[in-house]
């Protein structure tokens, strides 16, 4: 019984660590298997996603409701000399997003059971690698060791792009690498002279976010370049119009596995990452551009919109309506009001949700009929009919039908942004919401309720069970958020708001630390900043 209690005491107190690193773990033990024993190293990877994802269940119960700050902190020395640190820990932010991630990689995996035979050991490596680098990128409060883990999830994406995806595979995987890579470098030089400047001021080095916070900045240049470099990095990663052309390519050639948790958690880590470390460290510059990113938002709203409709391949029609419905979140955090910032959130959520389903699905199709031509297709609701109603489900909640996911997000963003100084944002972004209904609904009657025109379709098989399963679980907690969206809510909002008194605070610091006008004996100072 000691035994046992002192094995749950550690659970607990090192559970953040041991979901950091178990899938690791298992990518490890995996390379102990005979390359012949495919279908037993399937077994095993799906098993340890799943076990991941029951490690993590208990955070949301456990998940202290009233405070906005970090929770299940873990913090120790990693390399003193340079003060980075293991420091890992949660809000509701992150929280939501390790949930998704975890739900996400086993739906991934039991899709490619049946699917993915090439290499399938190393696909499965590659994914439980890849599952590591997205929680620690969520719960990494150091910014040395956040740098580490954006890094690691690039490498497993790169690869099962370029090895499992389509014709024009190592294309798009270089695109991917390259427009990532980029924008990696110019953070990682910003992340370093956040340390220098904190050992000039202190006289230690320290990468915590909670130390580098504090920091004050020589002129208003300074730190706008900062806020650039992150900003760029992170919207490259959502991506942001005009950044969004390795996306289509992306989504077209990756494997429907690799797609679910490329649009499920990886564009996300774009939006979180700007909310967690660009906006509290640079909060003026990060202010004085907000309307420029909410611009950027709408034109990728109704941009994506107008381009999906245009698609003939249901794969990149799905990978623009993510420009747009991206978009609409990155309006929503221009905004930042309480509501649109936590609708935006929340939005994060259910867009992993509804588009991985979508991804799925659209796999369901592909491996039956090897084509994503909509041309191809037509009539067939009467043939496959479990992957016709939950085409319909997901595709009702990508468009914001009330009663699902995806309304919820949706109205919480138009109203934060309406009851905002920026109201017109809101109209525009309003269209995109109508113009996903058309292109979205088009595409179903299209697929489903066109003209039988193939023959080979009137054989077409339905759903199978493993693929069911997944594609079950996205829509149960579709439904879920939207008929108890305060369930999630109740989680989101105290970090949000956190992460905007956080904002707050540090302008007012920065307006009391800057000399008045008389003081530096100058009329006018041109570094000086608009409050």
């Amino acid at each position: 019984m000691t035994g046992a209690t002192g094995i749950v005491a550690v659970l607990e107190s090192r559970l953040l660590t041991i979901l950091v690193f178990l899938p690791s773990a298992a990518a490890a033990l995996l390379l102990l298997f005979p390359r012949s024993r495919t279908r037993e190293a399937k077994i095993f990877a799906i098993g340890a996603s799943v076990v991941e994802l029951a490690l993590a269940l208990p955070l949301w119960s456990r998940f202290d409701l009233h405070s906005g700050g970090f929770q299940f902190t873990e913090t120790a020395t990693w390399i003193p000399a340079l003060g980075i640190s293991y420091s890992i820990g949660m809000d509701g932010i992150s929280l939501l997003l390790v949930l998704l991630t975890v739900l996400l990689t086993p739906v991934s995996l039991l899709f490619s059971f049946d699917h993915v035979e090439k290499s399938a050991r190393a696909f499965s490596i590659a994914f439980l690698v890849l599952e590591t680098g997205m929680i620690g990128s969520l719960l990494a409060l150091d910014l040395a060791l956040f740098y580490v883990f954006w890094e690691v999830m690039l490498v497993p994406m790169y690869f099962i792009i370029g090895i499992w995806g389509g014709g024009r595979r190592i294309y798009a995987a270089m695109k991917f690498f390259l427009f990532t890579m980029a924008g990696s470098l110019l953070m990682f030089l910003a992340i370093l002279y956040l340390a220098i400047r904190h050992r000039a001021v202190t006289g230690r080095w320290s990468f915590l976010l909670s130390d580098l916070v504090t920091l004050s900045f020589p002129t208003m240049a300074i730190q706008t370049l900062l806020f650039a470099a992150f900003a760029l990095a992170f919207a490259i990663k959502v991506p942001v119009f005009p950044l969004h052309t390795w996306l289509p390519d992306a989504h077209t050639e990756a494997p429907t596995a690799g797609s679910i948790i490329l649009a499920g958690v990886l564009l996300k880590l774009g939006i979180y990452g700007y909310l967690r470390f660009a906006l509290p460290l640079f909060p003026d510059a990060a202010m004085r551009y907000a309307p420029w990113l909410g611009v950027l938002g709408i034109i990728g709203v109704i941009y994506g919109a107008f381009v999906a409709y245009a698609q003939k391949d249901m794969k990149r029609l799905v990978a623009y309506s993510s420009v747009s419905h991206l978009g609409l979140i990155v309006v929503g955090i221009g905004a930042f009001t309480s509501a649109a910032v936590t609708g935006s959130v929340l939005q994060m959520i259910n867009h992993g949700l509804s588009t991985g389903a979508l991804f799925l699905l659209v796999g369901v199709l592909y491996e039956r009929t090897h084509t994503r031509e909509i041309a191809d297709y037509g009539g067939i609701a009467g043939v496959a009919p479990v992957t016709t109603a939950l085409f319909l489900v997901a595709t009702f909640s990508s468009i914001g039908l009330p009663g699902l996911n995806g309304f919820v997000g949706e109205f919480l963003i138009l109203l934060g942004t309406w009851t905002s100084v920026h109201r017109w944002w809101a109209v525009a972004a309003a269209t995109g919401v109508i113009l996903s209904a058309i292109y979205m609904l088009s595409l179903v009657q299209r697929v489903f309720w066109n003209p039988l025109t193939r023959e080979e379709n009137r054989r077409l098989p339905d759903i199978r069970a493993s693929e069911a399963i997944g594609a079950l679980a996205l829509v149960a907690v579709m439904v879920w958020i939207g008929v108890r969206p305060n369930d999630f809510l109740d989680r989101i909002r105290p970090s949000v708001e956190q992460v905007r008194q956080s904002v707050a605070t540090r302008k007012v610091a920065a307006t009391l630390s800057r000399p008045s006008r008389a003081e530096r004996g100058t009329p006018r100072e041109s570094g000086s900043v608009r409050q």
